[in-house]
């Protein structure tokens, strides 16, 4: 090797000794060797040679404290993907444990996979799997995602928008239920950045001219605590640290839950670490006692921890300034933990984590969520699993007998129910909270007692509106197995049902025998034995109408271009195609444009008005500006008729405005919906109505009235959504 792959591996040296475990130098030396010939004459997008990314990889790794054969495995994680080698000889050269981390990162491939969405769901089962058997296949995952969302600015935008999107939905919400803190809000800030890089530049600028002065007055606040502190508790050890909220904690306060820079009060905080769990509940103490705590603010992570093993006090006050800020108080170990997550729990010589009692329960989340894909036996329900249950926060609920109950922001007593045990869910009748009845739609709050009141009545099960009330994919996954199970002559009539109605809905058509010819064929494709299985599938929700009607109307479409055009009668003789794709009857090479008003789509019934000197302006026959009965007109010759152009094929701005519930991740999830369709998005503007709920209008690109309706429909399956609708300026 030259003088620079020394170079790059005394970097590496160095990055070991720095941390001072104990480490097999001799396997990562070799691991190194492989790493660079296999991907000799590979270039990154960066245009580096591209045994940079797995070192880069590796050195993540180290940093968060993991073992030698996590670092052999970072430097090989792209060779058996990138390169000739394959996982038998990784095996041979490295060991069994090596070859396990390197296959559980290694993506799916040279399987028949139907479509990316598909792909990234099988992927990512084939990654929660390889968790279950060893929990440093994530760990490695999220550090390899880390650095190549680093290194993000050499790829093309739109490429970057995808990452950025997947990192947002995927990675940081893993990052997050394992508690490892400082790669949660790298990736987050990362991806934000290119999703939204004007917000990303306020937030930045903000924070930059606010800078100075908060600085000036935090450290005046820390040298007074410091001292009172000394005073109050002498011989104490403890370290004191400023942090400064993430930008992507800022975005989401600021953006989603419409508050300005100056109301967000946790922005800046003062961490206080000591020795004992005594000392952390004494300085709050004294913290009350110095500075005027904000009602509502305070939160006990210690005696109730957070999923992720997150445990430390925070309680928000305000200092004679007027100014507020947080304090955070934790313990070095709470710390250490609160930094790097499960990986804290790493042991240098054994290679093991250290036995925790409760580590299966803290990981019991990755059995969930592939248990929710196997009981749908839809793959991508892991995507819509890991979207919704690992949430950026969490509510801590109590049952009567104390145990404690950890869901996602919004979740209801549905949610709740099924948390405890499914037989629970499926036997409830009703809910107390703090011993008063509630409805089952109630929204959780941290520290509330629940009792699930239940009923042993033959034949009592969940009603399908649960599905709406619930939030978690768990629950959710569990009333559908429940009607999966129990309910298969309704679900069958349900689904059918459905299906009629969607079609209806989207504009497609079908004679009895079409629609017969239609659901077999789709039924055979999706190996259904039968097309009642196809329904019964459908009406319990394992299959999501939203995925099959695209296909349907592809074959609505086929079927459609082989019916015979009749012909244009002779009356017409002249008509003028304009660029919005509108024929406007009798006037040849006239200026065509679109009004306003209305906002007219291919599919609407449009009219045409001769303007004075601005062309024909179409609008849509129901417009509020067309007259009723063009013979009673003004001017009645300035009407003309007009009809669409179905052989051109445009896309026409058009506005849409959806009614929801206010809740964390309803942008990402509305993005997401318009990303899978393709749409190009012009323009978004949220605001809060009051009672939780918000509205959100997007301006967007759409081909017709049917497609309208498509987007509209998608739109109005995220989470949430209670309604949407076009709207006419």
């Amino acid at each position: 090797m030259d003088e620079k792959y020394h170079s790059d591996y005394k970097g590496l040296l160095d990055c070991l000794n720095s941390q001072g475990g104990v480490y097999d130098e001799e396997l990562i030396k070799r691991a190194f060797d492989y790493c660079v010939t296999m991907h000799a004459g590979q270039k990154r997008w960066t245009n580096e040679e591209y045994y940079i990314h797995p070192l880069s990889v590796a050195k993540i790794i180290i940093s968060m404290g993991l073992d030698s054969q996590s670092v052999a495995a970072c430097l090989l994680h792209d060779v058996v993907e990138d390169t000739k080698a394959t996982l038998e000889d990784i095996e041979e050269l490295f060991g069994a444990e090596v070859a396990l981390l390197v296959d559980g990162v290694t993506k799916i491939g040279k399987i028949s996979i139907n479509s990316k969405e598909q792909e990234q769901a099988e992927s990512l089962r084939k990654m929660l799997i390889a968790m279950g058997k060893d929990i440093r296949v994530i760990i490695i995952k999220l550090a390899d995602r880390l650095h190549n969302m680093r290194t993000l600015d050499a790829i093309p935008e739109a490429k970057q928008r995808e990452k950025s999107l997947e990192t947002l939905e995927i990675y940081a919400p893993i990052a997050h239920r394992l508690g490892i803190r400082s790669v949660k809000e790298e990736l987050e800030d990362l991806a934000i950045k290119h999703l939204d890089p004007v917000a990303y530049s306020e937030i930045e600028e903000s924070l930059i001219i606010r800078k100075t002065q908060r600085e000036s007055i935090l450290n005046d606040i820390r040298a007074r605590i410091e001292t009172r502190l000394k005073e109050e508790m002498p011989g104490v050890k403890m370290h004191f640290q400023g942090r400064v909220k993430s930008i992507y904690g800022i975005y989401r306060k600021m953006y989603i839950q419409g508050k300005s820079f100056d109301e967000i009060y946790d922005i800046y905080a003062i961490r206080i670490i000591t020795d004992t769990v005594t000392d952390c509940y004494n300085i709050l103490g004294i913290m009350h006692d110095m500075f005027r705590p904000i009602p509502n603010r305070f939160k006990d992570y210690i005696s109730t921890p957070k999923p992720n093993m997150y445990q430390s006090l925070h309680t928000t006050v305000i200092s004679r300034e007027g100014v507020p800020f947080e304090i955070q108080i934790r313990t070095a170990e709470m710390h250490h933990t609160a930094e790097y997550g499960i990986a804290a729990h790493w042991k240098y010589k054994e290679g093991i984590i250290e036995n925790d009692k409760s580590l299966e329960q803290r990981l019991a989340w990755i059995r969930q969520i592939l248990e929710a894909g196997e009981v749908s036996g839809d793959t991508s329900e892991l995507v819509r699993s890991i979207k919704v249950d690992l949430s950026q926060e969490d509510v801590f609920a109590v049952t009567p007998k104390g145990d404690v109950i950890n869901l996602p922001v919004g979740s209801t007593i549905v949610d709740f129910a099924f948390a405890i045990h499914s037989a629970v869910g499926v036997k409830m009748i009703g809910a107390k909270v703090d011993g008063k009845i509630v409805p089952i739609n109630h929204e959780i709050k941290t520290g509330e007692v629940i009792e699930i009141l239940t009923t042993n009545q033959a034949g009592h099960g969940p009603s399908r509106d649960w599905m709406n009330i619930a939030v978690t994919n768990s629950a959710k996954t569990k009333i559908r197995s429940w009607f999966k199970k129990e309910k298969r002559e309704e679900n069958i009539e349900t689904g059918k049902s459905e299906l009629e109605k969607e079609l209806r809905r989207s504009g497609i058509e079908f004679t009895d025998k079409e629609f017969d010819e239609m659901t077999a064929e789709l039924a055979r494709k999706m190996h259904y034995s039968e097309t009642d299985e196809f329904f019964s599938a459908i009406g319990y929700g394992g299959i999501l109408i939203s995925k099959i009607i695209p296909r349907i109307r592809e074959d609505y479409n086929r079927r459609q271009s082989t019916v015979s055009v009749p012909e244009i009668p002779e009356s017409i003789e002249h008509t003028s195609a304009s660029s919005e794709g509108v024929v406007v009857e009798g006037i040849d090479n006239c200026l065509v444009r679109l009004s306003r008003c209305c906002s007219p789509l291919p599919g609407d019934d449009i009219i045409g008005f001769i303007t004075r000197g601005h062309g024909v302006s179409i609008h849509k026959r129901d417009c509020n500006n067309v007259p009723k009965d063009l013979s009673s007109a003004q001017e009645p010759d300035r009407w003309i008729a007009a009809h669409w152009d179905k052989a051109k094929k445009e896309h026409f701005i058009s506005a849409i405005r959806i009614y929801s519930v206010d809740r964390d991740g309803l942008l990402s999830d509305i993005m997401g919906v318009a990303y899978n369709m393709r749409l190009a998005v012009h323009s978004m503007n949220a605001h809060k109505t009051g009672g939780g709920n918000c509205v959100i209008s997007i301006t967007i690109n759409a081909e017709s009235v049917e497609h309208l309706s498509s987007i509209i429909a998608q739109m109005g399956k995220v989470n949430g959504v209670y309604s949407v609708e076009r709207v006419i300026k």
